[in-house]
């Protein structure tokens, strides 16, 4: 790697002091941004004591893309087999067929969500004259997972730079968010492109154009439905593998889990965020389960956690670090009230059936005063100790 070394400092030479373009050492910001995917920072301390880890936001960014890998190669694959299924041509479609489209259509996603995210952030970063946040790694690929796979690419760059420029931007970049900066996209695509966001038609490829293809997802069927569950067209095995239409990385609960394992064994993801998140919304459906009447309601607890996009919510964007809760009491209610939300926003809402996106993001802002109330109660207890204590003592 020394020739790798080497080639970077020839690269930022011309740019530093006394160099032939000292006037753009703004260019230092992006090299050192390239440099660093490569190799650990050189600045060492200088006097003190300091505790070192061999991982640092980069590393820890690595983990987290390599946990959404299974999503992604899934998601690659579930593109094409819906294409063919909705067309009756599973019988005569080979694997790589099916594993070919999705290439074809989720790579560009994946092309342009890094291309304007990274550039947006080296934008800021030589403007500012401060390093590039490795934010972005993460939310760079959550984005091209959570939309339908014929998203046009125009529409995915606007939906980025949107999210990054005032989701994360304006509250001072990586670490200062308020709300999930993916979601955020998410969001933005679904209220200002509400055509390209939901339908039957969206889900799968081509669904826009040919007349042959549905598209209808499980969520989608339930909400039309007033009476029973007669008529559903997939079973909770194809829920739990992913063989169900919906956006690129959210079908397929196993792989969700390959990623969940990767994210826990490495202690990167939350633990109680997750659990609680999943006991809320088994807590909720099962209320739907006691006492209601029309198709959603009736859909049992189980299934509500295998379909949608909450298993994809729940472990990749309820988890992120800096909009979730902080303190672990915290975390457990913060997740629970995702989970309760997601499932009730779902079956009350008719016109949005998935209501992981809202419920997220409503709790992101709720974040910060679950920490407060948790700390506060914390400092009580222990006054109450010393005051006992004290008491005891005279």
């Amino acid at each position: 790697m020394k020739f790798l070394h080497t080639a970077f400092q020839n690269m930022k030479a011309p740019f530093e002091k006394g160099g032939k373009f000292e006037k753009y050492n703004k260019m230092l910001t992006a090299i050192d941004a390239l440099e660093t995917f490569a190799f650990t920072p050189e600045e060492v301390t200088h006097s003190g004591s300091h505790i070192r880890d061999g991982i640092d936001l980069k590393r820890t960014m690595s983990v987290v893309i390599t946990a959404m890998i299974p999503c992604l190669l899934f998601g690659m694959y579930n593109a094409g087999y819906q294409h063919y299924r909705e067309l009756g041509e599973l019988a005569t479609a080979t694997f790589m067929d099916m594993f070919s489209i999705g290439l074809i259509k989720v790579l560009p996603l994946v092309v342009v969500s890094y291309a304007v995210g990274l550039g947006i952030e080296f934008g800021f970063a030589m403007y500012k004259g401060h390093s590039v946040e490795e934010g972005y790694l993460v939310t760079g690929m959550l984005i091209p997972l959570i939309v339908p796979v014929d998203i046009p690419l125009w529409m995915l760059a606007v939906a980025v730079a949107f999210a990054v420029v005032f989701g994360k931007e304006v509250f001072g970049g990586t670490g200062m968010n308020i709300l999930n900066v993916a979601l955020t996209a998410r969001a933005f695509l679904f209220f200002a492109y509400p055509t390209f966001m939901s339908g039957d038609k969206i889900w799968v490829h081509e669904g826009l154009t040919n007349d042959a293809i549905s598209g209808a997802t499980i969520l989608g069927d339930l909400a039309a439905m007033k009476g029973g569950l007669e008529g559903l067209r997939f079973s909770a095995e194809e829920m739990f593998f992913g063989l169900i239409p919906g956006s690129v990385g959210e079908t397929s609960v196993l792989a969700i889990l390959i990623g969940a394992g990767i994210l826990l064994l490495t202690g990167i993801g939350s633990w109680r965020i997750m659990l609680s998140a999943l006991l809320g919304g088994a807590t909720m459906g099962l209320i739907f389960n006691a006492f209601g009447a029309n198709g959603l309601m009736q859909f049992p607890w189980y299934e509500h956690l295998l379909v949608g996009g909450f298993a994809f919510g729940v472990v990749f964007m309820a988890t992120d670090p800096v909009t979730a809760a902080q303190t672990n009491t915290g975390k457990l209610i913060y997740g629970f009230l995702i989970g309760f939300m997601a499932i009730m926003i779902r079956v009350f809402n008719p016109a949005y059936p998935e209501g992981i996106m809202l419920a997220i993001l409503f709790m992101n802002v709720m974040a910060p005063l679950i920490d407060h109330y948790v700390v506060e109660g914390n400092i009580k207890r222990r006054l109450k100790r010393v005051a006992v204590k004290t008491a005891v003592s005279n």
